[in-house]
């Protein structure tokens, strides 16, 4: 009998488990403040977006609550419906995968791609424009899907296609995309046009490159929505004007 091999456990779910078990265990109790996303980057030994993605399956299980101008409070301390499924992808995590596949997709597209295609991409990006979100949302996932299928490689289709059924399946990423919108921030129709004419050009290295930057600003855009420290840092301004505020008083009143 063979051994299954062992799941590897991402970095993101090793903090957040061990948040988990720090609420469950009383360290914390409910409406209490989490450290900072910095200390707790330094603590595990971990990225910034690594914490992020950890407090978003956090946010999931409905154990902490994000607060704008505030900070990460405990609103449980168990999982409202148990811990997340082991196939649950981080946000970060997937997004980097397609920026490595997709780009690689995009430079052999170009080599390829003919001018129904062409014309079909330019057509799906004015569809992305649309105000109704699930239109701009069909439209985007086709926009990529089109490209893969200018290669001619079913296998690379699917796993583009797999890559944006992950996406969708995955409760953290509607919640990262919720944050996102929330933000203001909506698909630009100038990179995915820079993407289309890099496809047009055949130049497979610009649109390798279009793709790849794309993408991630795609990422950037996520960290900023996301940006707890940022929040952290407006809190303590404002502790700080406060205190300025308290000290005039006091002298004020002392003469």
């Amino acid at each position: 009998m063979t051994d299954q091999p062992r799941r590897v456990t991402r970095l993101y779910e090793r903090v957040a488990s061990d948040v988990r078990a720090a609420l469950a265990s009383g360290r914390y109790a409910i409406g209490d403040r989490l450290p900072s996303e910095r200390d707790l980057a330094l603590h595990y030994k971990v990225s910034r977006p690594t914490v992020r993605e950890a407090i978003i399956a956090l946010e999931v299980d409905g154990m902490v609550e994000v607060r704008t101008n505030s900070g990460v409070y405990v609103a449980a301390l168990q999982p409202a419906g148990g811990v997340l499924a082991e196939t649950d992808v981080g946000g970060f995590e997937l997004l980097e995968a397609r920026r490595l596949i997709e780009s690689q997709v995009a430079g052999l597209a170009a080599e390829q791609i003919d001018a129904e295609r062409i014309a079909r991409l330019r057509t799906l990006v004015v569809e992305m424009e649309n105000a109704d979100l699930v239109t701009a949302e069909v439209a985007d996932r086709e926009f990529h899907l089109e490209i893969a299928r200018a290669t001619g490689n079913s296998a690379l289709e699917m796993t583009v296609a797999m890559l944006w059924d992950t996406r969708s399946r995955s409760p953290q990423y509607k919640l990262l995309t919720e944050k996102v919108r929330a933000a203001g921030v909506a698909p630009r129709q100038s990179e995915h046009l820079r993407i289309v004419e890099a496809l047009a050009s055949g130049d497979a290295s610009r649109a390798h490159n279009a793709m790849w930057e794309h993408l991630g600003r795609v990422i950037d855009a996520l960290l900023e929505a996301t940006e707890v420290e940022a929040i952290e840092r407006a809190r303590a301004d404002v502790d700080a004007k406060r205190r300025r505020f308290r000290d005039k008083v006091a002298v004020a009143s002392s003469g």
